[in-house]
């Protein structure tokens, strides 16, 4: 178990804070297109209220540490590792919460090359602890818009953990499934836990459009983003989102295991 000064110290080593790898022009172009509501930054988020790109620097400096001179163009971003660690705390509460009730749960990622593991660590320690880890609308096909057009995929599960890949990719447990910010898939296994299975998850852990897309149906969702995905800190903000963990969502994914097993030992979920 890493203390909290060894958390903080494996995060900057491994560039999950501090400098990161996201290039500071991806993030402000990513204000950009929110601000003039681009649904590909919106990941099914609809705000409140607009959201200029100043609010928007403004609050991503609050949230993650970025710097609020809007005359800073160029370089790598920055993310306060303090933050991060703040935001870990809260992300471990609503884990004990979610399993001190033995509620229902569903986790989806659109990064399953790199978040996978850290996620699936999550739903094997809510399953032991007696929550359901809900797999609706597997196998369902689903129709994302990419940069070539519509495309089908296929909602899969690994190890309780929601992705999408191509239709006849591997089979489930070699695969590993498709980038993704698309609200759409968890939109289709909200529905079909609805309708099929005749219960909605009490929690959404994920990233992307999985945290948007179920914040915006009123369940509570909570997930780590980077500082190009200011539509999780605006729900955040607005309060459709419970917890947004500040961090670099690109990294080596052994790199997210101690933050899995910080966690769990904090929500006293550690096996």
């Amino acid at each position: 178990m890493l203390s909290t000064g060894a958390l903080r110290a494996h995060l900057l080593a491994a560039r999950l804070a501090g400098p990161v790898a996201t290039p500071r022009e991806t993030s402000l172009r990513s204000y950009r297109l929110f601000a003039a509501g681009d649904p590909r930054v919106m990941l099914g988020l609809s705000p409140e209220r607009a959201w200029g790109e100043g609010d928007l620097l403004r609050l991503m400096a609050d949230r993650c540490g970025v710097s609020c001179d809007p005359a800073h163009v160029t370089g790598p971003d920055v993310i306060d590792p303090e933050r991060t660690v703040a935001a870990l705390d809260a992300f471990a509460e609503r884990l004990a919460r979610v399993a001190e009730r033995r509620a229902p749960v569903l986790l989806g990622t659109g990064h399953p090359h790199r978040l996978l593991d850290f996620y699936a660590g999550l739903a094997d320690a809510l399953s032991a602890a007696g929550c359901p880890v809900l797999t609706p609308a597997q196998g369902r096909c689903v129709d994302m818009t990419t940069g070539f057009g519509v495309r089908p995929y296929i909602l899969d599960y690994v190890r309780g953990v929601a992705l999408v890949r191509e239709p006849g990719g591997r089979p489930t447990g070699g695969a590993i499934g498709a980038h993704t910010h698309s609200p759409l898939p968890v939109r289709l296994a909200l529905q079909d836990a609805a309708e099929r299975l005749g219960v909605l998850p009490e929690l959404v852990i994920g990233d992307h459009g999985w945290v948007c897309g179920a914040g915006q149906l009123g369940i509570e969702a909570i997930g780590p983003a980077d500082t190009d995905d200011p539509a999780l800190f605006v729900g955040e903000a607005e309060g459709q989102v419970s917890v947004v963990v500040p961090l670099d969502d690109g990294v080596r994914a052994s790199f997210y295991r101690p933050l899995t097993r910080y966690v769990l030992h904090r929500a006293c979920l550690s096996p």
